[in-house]
């Protein structure tokens, strides 16, 4: 693909800063947008994903910098509760890093990958599929995100720009490690997923590190799954 930024959000932990070491390996320009403004690989800055004036702010400057070649919307928020009882308060915080910030920071870096292509590559879920019972927020959000990622290939196709759409199934982190390492999960994993287990950030990174190195315009519009077969799994 053409050289170029790659802005990679919610970049300072988890599978955003496995993404952001896997393009840095590659020798990427890799900048990443966080809250915090830190982390360990590329160049780093603070951005609050739900701010629409800050992203496009900062947008704008990455690209007063140089040529941006790629996005990456990776920055994610989950709350669980029952479908019952869970708060509007909750639904709209979700709705709002999950989907309403992949629409802006797509929207923002459009101009910028429209001369020259690129691609985005938007971080979805398996749960954009199923009915994770206490994660109605979660899957409704990672439904839209699939939803957009489609409607953003069709009208962007014609500027060489690719829109993928990645989503993982169980990924162990440091957020959920302590809850996948109970003996009840762990046997439930077992029988979901055919490969036996979760997966690991890195499994993640490297695909989403090929498919923007590797820059293929005309595959667009697609949601791969990266669940160790969970999803086909009956």
């Amino acid at each position: 693909m053409a050289e170029g930024q790659i802005v990679v959000t919610g970049g300072s932990k988890g599978i955003g800063l496995a993404i952001a070491r896997d393009l840095v390996s590659r020798g990427r320009d890799v900048v990443c947008l966080s809250r915090s403004g830190t982390g360990e690989f590329g160049r780093h800055v603070a951005c609050d994903m739900t701010d629409e004036a800050a992203v496009r702010e900062v947008m704008a400057g990455i690209a007063a910098e140089g040529p941006v070649a790629a996005l990456v919307n990776n920055a994610g928020v989950h709350i669980t509760a029952p479908a019952g009882s869970f708060s509007v308060e909750d639904f709209e915080r979700t709705m709002a890093l999950n989907a309403t910030a992949v629409m802006v920071a797509a929207r923002e870096v459009f101009p910028h990958l429209q001369e020259r292509g690129g691609t985005v590559v938007n971080i979805g879920s398996l749960f954009d599929k199923i009915g994770a019972p206490g994660n109605l927020a979660y899957c409704a959000s990672k439904a839209a995100v699939a939803a957009m990622t489609r409607v953003m290939a069709v009208e962007w196709a014609r500027y060489g720009i690719s829109v993928l759409n990645v989503a993982p199934g169980y990924i162990e982190t440091d957020l959920n490690r302590d809850y996948l390492a109970r003996e009840k999960v762990q046997a439930w994993m077992k029988t979901r997923i055919p490969a036996g287990g979760p997966g690991c950030p890195d499994d993640v990174a490297r695909l989403v590190g090929s498919l923007i190195s590797e820059a293929t315009p005309f595959l667009t519009g697609e949601t791969i799954y990266i669940d160790g077969g969970q999803g086909m799994n009956h």
